[in-house]
């Protein structure tokens, strides 16, 4: 009796032991029928609470972002890129830059054109970590199968009356199943609900999208190109027939005019250029540079130093048809001021359509925009077409043009992230963080003295009392400045982190001058216990946190620590792992805990998310499935998962030369000095009693 509950005592113990190899992400794939040529090959992750997954446009000074590698094949061609819902954006502190992230259920298509009839395959990899707030689980590469039957639709059909038809991909690599890093499983009814949560998710986004234009059209009434137009236009039906009747349907179809000419050019882009060509629009460095350059000379123009019109011909064309009267009449009346006020709407609507585009796939985002814009536009105008008298009461001045050149000074400031996006592109280093912070904080103190009426342009009037509202927009003014100026000495400043250059690209940070001081006065305790190699393996590429020197290398670790008679402290950590960083921040800092890691242990940082260093051919060993491991992060992580059932970050052992553990329980993240103090004590002392 004994025997067997001994054995099942065993078994339980293995079971939680092996339990502690976590799962957090399950993957299910389908494949969705578009078309007689196209289908969506449609990934779904389902993330356990907690956890998650970051997207495939983080920012690259961040965490690992998530990749698709699609082999290629002669039955099918890719149609774009990986299509994502938008992802949740936070600063993050550790990595000092903006994350992108998804968490419960996030779907993911890719759209695939076939060039066969036959049923094909498509196959590839996932390579992605996840995150959640206590540790991170490094990235491995996992396995898919799409199975592409024959097409159920015809050629012919009329897509509008054809409903897409969903068909489950058949078993996947048997190998990908026991893959630690994810479970593989295959579920329509996951696949149906992340759909229908995902088109919830687009649409949210599509109505705030809608929003935000509607509000930009709205505030363009204030602009120096278009409040002059308000008198022009309303001329019109004030001096119309006495039939009222007559001219309200004249107002309407006036307003309407106005969102249609919008929504026109907002089908075009969405449509011909697709959302793939706006993406190219907002992160290549060509059309970057080349809206930095429109923003700088519109912003040129509203200085005073010369006016931009469009063509003419094409205003006197529209006021000809204009004058023939008629249901045309409205329409190129609206025409006409889409035309004239498009030197202050031009630059408004592209910045706007560059932001969006950027970070979203969506294909309606374009015409959305442009049709909230054109609905805002037309607002003002068709309300006071209706009741021309409350022209009588807006009066035009001198404010007009303050506001013409406030938007001159917004627009060489905000023209300046899109010259940043270019020299990033192209890593010129001409627009570093502190450079770029320098010219913001230049402008926008010339822009507070400008409304105190000390600077004066043409066509101002002399300032002789400070009203209410500009008192209000000069303190807002000089406030931000203020709030800017530690910017220059490598503050993070997270309100406008997202408009800045990354933080690795200044060069003056006074943080970062204090650690590295503190640095050297951390290297005579380091030497204290004997100089390490300077020709450790992976020393030049891999780096402990400040204060701190060690191996990346456990062989060497072992045998030093042979030599030197000490327990070796293994710190299983990540490059990318924010997790980690927040211990060593938060933990490793403390002096007694520098103190006891840098006197008593010998420090082994094994990355587990290096597999961008490869290993040499006699240091390849095989996995439980047979696979090579042939990068230094993949082998690193196998020895966690494969010795301590552990594949999540920052995870710490203490073991002596021989590779027996010197505690009872192994160290995971728990941001307790104490706990962190008495565990490194309790490793110690075990070594020592062991030695004796």
């Amino acid at each position: 009796m004994k025997k067997y509950l001994i054995l099942i005592l065993f078994a339980v113990s293995a079971l939680l032991s092996y339990a502690q190899v976590q799962n957090p992400a399950k993957w299910s794939y389908s494949v969705k029928e578009l078309s007689a040529t196209e289908v969506d090959l449609v990934f779904t992750c389902k993330l356990d609470a907690g956890w998650h997954i970051y997207s495939q446009y983080t920012d690259p000074a961040g965490p690992i972002a998530l990749e698709f590698t699609i082999d290629e094949g002669k039955d099918f061609s890719r149609v774009g890129k990986v299509r994502e819902p938008k992802a949740h954006e936070e600063f993050d502190e550790t990595f000092g830059c903006t994350v992108k992230s998804f968490t419960n259920t996030v779907t993911f298509r890719q759209k695939v054109k076939r060039n066969t009839e036959k049923a094909f395959k498509v196959t590839g990899s996932l390579y992605y970590q996840l995150c959640n707030d206590g540790s991170c689980i490094a990235p491995s590469d996992v396995p898919f199968t799409f199975n592409v039957p024959v097409a159920t639709m015809k050629e012919e059909a009329d897509a509008a009356d054809a409903s897409p038809n969903e068909v489950d991909s058949s078993a996947l690599n048997s190998e990908a199943e026991g893959d630690s890093a994810a479970a593989i499983t295959q579920s329509t009814e996951e696949n149906n609900d992340s759909d229908v949560e995902d088109e919830e998710e687009k649409s949210n986004s599509l109505f705030v999208t809608f929003l935000l234009a509607l509000l930009g059209g709205i505030v363009t009434m204030f602009t120096p190109c278009v409040f002059p137009m308000i008198p022009m236009t309303v001329n019109f039906f004030m001096h119309g027939s006495d039939n009222k009747r007559k001219n309200r349907r004249q107002a309407w179809f006036f307003g309407f005019s106005i969102i249609f000419i919008f929504a026109v050019l907002g089908a075009i882009l969405s449509f011909i250029f697709g959302p793939e060509s706006l993406n190219y629009i907002g992160t290549h460095g060509i059309p970057n540079l080349i809206f930095f350059v429109i923003f700088f000379i519109f912003a040129l123009s509203f200085f005073g130093l010369f006016e931009i019109k469009m063509p003419e011909k094409w205003i006197n064309k529209s006021d000809e048809q204009a004058d023939k009267g008629g249901l045309m009449a409205p329409f190129f009346i609206a025409l006409t001021t889409v035309l004239v006020s498009f030197s202050c709407t031009g630059p408004i609507i592209g910045g706007a359509l560059v932001g969006l585009t950027s970070e979203s796939t969506n294909r309606w985002v374009a015409l959305v925009t442009m049709l909230g814009f054109g609905i805002g536009f037309a607002l003002p105008f068709t309300l006071l077409a209706f009741f021309p008298q409350v022209l009588k009461n807006m009066k035009s001045g001198g404010w007009l043009n303050t506001v013409k050149v406030s938007f001159a000074f917004l627009e060489l400031a905000f023209g300046l992230k899109f010259l940043s996006m270019a020299d990033q592109y192209w890593a010129w280093r001409l627009l570093d963080r502190e450079v770029y912070l320098a010219l913001w904080i230049v402008i926008f103190s010339l822009w507070g003295i400008y409304l105190m009426g000390k600077i004066k342009f043409k066509g101002d009037e002399d300032v002789k009392q400070i009203g209410v509202l500009r008192l209000f927009l000069i303190i807002l003014d000089f406030s931000f400045v203020v709030y800017m100026i530690p910017g220059m000495w490598g503050a993070p400043l997270k309100g406008i982190s997202g408009y800045l250059p990354p933080e690795d690209t200044q060069d003056f940070n006074i943080e970062r001058l204090v650690v590295e001081n503190t640095q050297n006065i951390q290297t005579a305790t380091v030497a204290a216990h004997g100089s390490l190699p300077a020709d450790r393996k992976y020393v030049d590429v891999l780096h402990l946190p400040v204060g701190f020197e060690g191996f990346y290398d456990l062989d060497e670790a072992k045998a030093w620590a042979k030599e030197h008679n000490k327990p070796i402290f293994i710190d299983f950590t990540g490059r990318n792992c924010a997790n980690c960083r927040k211990m060593e921040n938060a933990v490793w800092v403390d002096p007694e805990v520098k103190k006891i890691l840098n006197e008593d242990f010998i420090i082994c940082s094994l990355f587990a998310d290096m597999n961008d260093i490869s290993l040499p051919e006699n240091e390849w060993i095989p996995d439980d499935h047979g696979r090579m491991i042939k990068t230094l992060g993949r082998r690193n992580l196998y020895y966690q998962t494969k010795t301590f059932n552990m594949n999540a970050q920052p995870y710490y052992v203490i073991i002596d030369s021989e590779g027996n553990v010197m505690t009872k329980h192994n160290f995971k993240y728990e941001r307790d000095v104490n706990k962190f103090i008495h565990w490194l004590n309790e490793g110690k002392a075990n070594y020592a009693n062991k030695t004796v």
